[in-house]
This record gives C-alpha cells, sequence and structure tokens, in this order.
C-alpha cells in the first residue's frame, strides 16, 4: 500500500495514558477513559493537556482500525496518516459525546462553562479496628445515570421544544398582592417543564426513561480504608455521584465517622491512650498484665524490680500507636495511664506490718504538751462538686426569700399611701 514496510514504534503509551492493559476491552476503556477524563476535566481544576492527552488515547483505542495499526506499527504510523488516524478531533466535543451529546446543546465546549453535579457525600462509620489494620467496605448505591435508549435527549427522535409556560427560560415569575399599592414579585422554577426550558411530545417520549433523560442504577462501591486513617478524613469516587444531561458528574464522597472504642482512645494523630487500675500491692510491689491489642496481638504489660507506681502515672510503649497514613510500618506511641486503687480500711495488724516495712512516718514537731492542748476533730468524706452545687441552690433559694419578703413589704407600703 505504501510500498514499504511501515517502520515500528512504541505502542504501549495510549494504553499507559488510559492507566489499562493492552488486552483490554472495549468497555475497560471505556470506564478508564470516563474516569480520568472526569477527573483531569479544566472545568474541573484538571490539567488541560491532561485531558486532551485522555482524549487522543481514547478516540484511537476505541476505534478498531486505529487500534490494529497503533498496535502494530505505534504512534508514528498513525501520524503517517494510515488509517486516517492523523487528525486529532477537539478534545471537549469527544468528552460530550461519550456523555450523550454535546453538554453545551452542540458544538465545540471551548470557552464556555459547563455545569458540575453536586457531589453526594455519605458517611461511613468505621471502628478504632477498621482504622488500625484498614479494612475494605462494599456499599451499595442508587444513582442516575444517562439513558442509553434516548441518549439523554428523553425523546425517541431526539427533539426538544421549547417550552411555552416559561419561552425556553426555565423560570417563571409571579406577583402577589401584599397590601394597597404594594405588589411583591417572585421567580420559581417552571412547574410545565421542571425548569429544563424544554418539552417533550408525548408520543415522543422515550420508552425507557419516560422522557426523564436518566433511569436508575443500582452499584456496588469497593472502599478502601486504609490503615491510619482518621475520623472526618474524605474517600472520594470521581464521577459516581448522579448523572445528567448537560452536565459533569459529580463525586460520590464517603467521610469516616470513628466509633467509640471501649478500651483503646486516640486523641492526638497517631497516639493511643488506654487507663489501666492497679491495685496498691501491684503498684508498691510489682505487676504485670496481658493487654490485647487492636489487631487481637496479646501484649505483656510489666513493671521493673523494684519500681514504684504513683497513681496518675503515665508510661510509653513506642510503635504500638496507630498506623500512619500511607506509612504504615511507621506507628505512634501506645501511652498507659496508672490509677492506683486504694483499700477502704486496714485492720491494726496490718498496719503493724505496714510500719514494720515502710519508711518511718515523719515525726511531729509538736511536743505532747502542745498536742494535749489542741482541739480534737473528726474528718468525713464529701464530694466537693455536689457540695458547692447543694450550696450555692441554698444560696439561691436565701436571696429569693429576701426579694419576697421585702418587695410585698414595700409593696404593702406604697398601697397605703
Amino acid at each position: 500500500m505504501f510500498g514499504r514496510a511501515p517502520k515500528k514504534s512504541d505502542s504501549t503509551k495510549y494504553y499507559e495514558i488510559l492507566g489499562v492493559s493492552k488486552t483490554a476491552s472495549p468497555d475497560d476503556l471505556k470506564k478508564a477513559y470516563k474516569k480520568a477524563a472526569i477527573k483531569n476535566h479544566p472545568d474541573k481544576g484538571g490539567d488541560p493537556e491532561k485531558f486532551k492527552e485522555l482524549a487522543h488515547a481514547y478516540e484511537v483505542l476505541s476505534d478498531p482500525e486505529k487500534r490494529d495499526i497503533y498496535d502494530q506499527y505505534g504512534e508514528d504510523a498513525l501520524k503517517e496518516g494510515m488509517g486516517g488516524g492523523g487528525g486529532m478531533h477537539d478534545p471537549f466535543d469527544i468528552f460530550s459525546s461519550f456523555f450523550g451529546g454535546s453538554p453545551f446543546g452542540g458544538g465545540s465546549s471551548r470557552g464556555r462553562r459547563q455545569r458540575r453535579g453536586e457531589d453526594v457525600v455519605h458517611p461511613l462509620k468505621a471502628s478504632l479496628e477498621d482504622l488500625y489494620i484498614g479494612t475494605t467496605k462494599k456499599l451499595s448505591l442508587s444513582r442516575n445515570v444517562i439513558c442509553s435508549k434516548c441518549n439523554g435527549k428523553g425523546s425517541k427522535s431526539g427533539a426538544q421544544l421549547k417550552c411555552s409556560g416559561c419561552q425556553g427560560s426555565g423560570m417563571k415569575v409571579s406577583i402577589r398582592q401584599l397590601g394597597p399599592g404594594m405588589i411583591q414579585q417572585m421567580q420559581h422554577p417552571c412547574n410545565e417543564c421542571k425548569g429544563t426550558g424544554e418539552t417533550i411530545n408525548d408520543r415522543d417520549r422515550c420508552p425507557q426513561c419516560k422522557g426523564e433523560k436518566v433511569v436508575q442504577e443500582k452499584k456496588v462501591l469497593e472502599v478502601h480504608v486504609e490503615k491510619g486513617m482518621q475520623h472526618g478524613q474524605k474517600i472520594t469516587f470521581p464521577g459516581e455521584a448522579d448523572e445528567a444531561p448537560d452536565t459533569v458528574t459529580g463525586d460520590i464522597v464517603f467521610v469516616l465517622q470513628q466509633k467509640e472504642h471501649p478500651k483503646f482512645k486516640r486523641k492526638s494523630g497517631d497516639d493511643l491512650f488506654v487507663e489501666h487500675t492497679l491495685s496498691l500491692t501491684e503498684a508498691l510491689c510489682g505487676f504485670q498484665f496481658v493487654l490485647t491489642h487492636l489487631d487481637g496481638r496479646q501484649l505483656l504489660i510489666k513493671s521493673q524490680p523494684g519500681e514504684v507506681v504513683k497513681p496518675d502515672s503515665n508510661k510509653a510503649i513506642n510503635d504500638e500507636g496507630m498506623p500512619m497514613y500511607q506509612r504504615p510500618f511507621m506507628k505512634g506511641k501506645l501511652y498507659i495511664h496508672f490509677n492506683v486503687e486504694f483499700p477502704d480500711s486496714l485492720s491494726s495488724g496490718q498496719v503493724g506490718a505496714l510500719l514494720k516495712v515502710l519508711p518511718p512516718k515523719p515525726q511531729s514537731k509538736q511536743t505532747d504538751v502542745e498536742l494535749e492542748e489542741c482541739e480534737e476533730t473528726t474528718l468525713h468524706d464529701v464530694n466537693i462538686e455536689e457540695e458547692m452545687r447543694r450550696r450555692q441552690a441554698q444560696q439561691q433559694e436565701a436571696y429569693d426569700e429576701d426579694e419576697d419578703t421585702h418587695g410585698g413589704a414595700q409593696r404593702v407600703q406604697c398601697a397605703q399611701q
């Protein structure tokens, strides 16, 4: 055909741009292009050059003849004109036709802004164990997709008529009388065309979407919760929200909601906190206990020989906290807050035994004679917060009674005058 065999060149670049293998099916190509094109669309802040590359790669690989030439001889053969693959179409036109017609009513979309659909946000509950070891959750969602039978036109013929109720503007103006010489003018979406500015003949309505232009689709999304993710972190699926004609599809966003854990607390990023109560004997004479971690491992926690643990003391274990997000082999610290449980009372024998082994009590600075002249007192248990609330209530009652007494006397005196 050309008089000589075409020179071979690289035939993997377009597949790499779309992120697919050379054996990708037409459906795989569509999915890859759709996801990447939405993500890199200039109207969404994407890279225009990347957007063009994606469109060109999809244009070639979606055409069986062009793809065959590209696979055999590479990009240079297409540039030389084999199979008519030398010229590149407008990337915005390719994008618009892929989503069911031009998103701007025909022609190229360059120089015009395209409306973006709403993002759909879902809360996603995750346990602390999920955030520690990572997990995958499968979620079934319903969403609107462009009707495949009418390509989002809503009619069998593709024809759309201007709404007579709003003259194609999609909005109506109503006037309300508020009073003599006063009126209120309000604007609202046209109820005849639902704000679209277009109507479809009943006989011409698409039998699949009934003229709605979109149909319901159920989809299962696999949400990957990575190790070290935090409460409030977002996991985004670009272009997976409701589709609509003339609209760039929004994203589905999952927001992680960490559930409370009965034992472990995550107070600051990558650190974990846990409370443990020791008996007085353990605090003075040593302790050891087994702590079951979030991944099921058993940690042996024990004190050093001769170590005394004081009430409200804290200790840390390195590299046993939460994994760091996207650096799961690095972990924070595990902090243990120790409470010491004291006995309610001691027998005289126990007191005597303790006095023999504990350091001696500090000697009193007063003499026996001075102590005999002191007044004895009695200690009793008390809840200070409860005591303060009771006193404030008593003071308020006394104040209210005083107001009633003086106010009543004053009113009687005024009446007598």
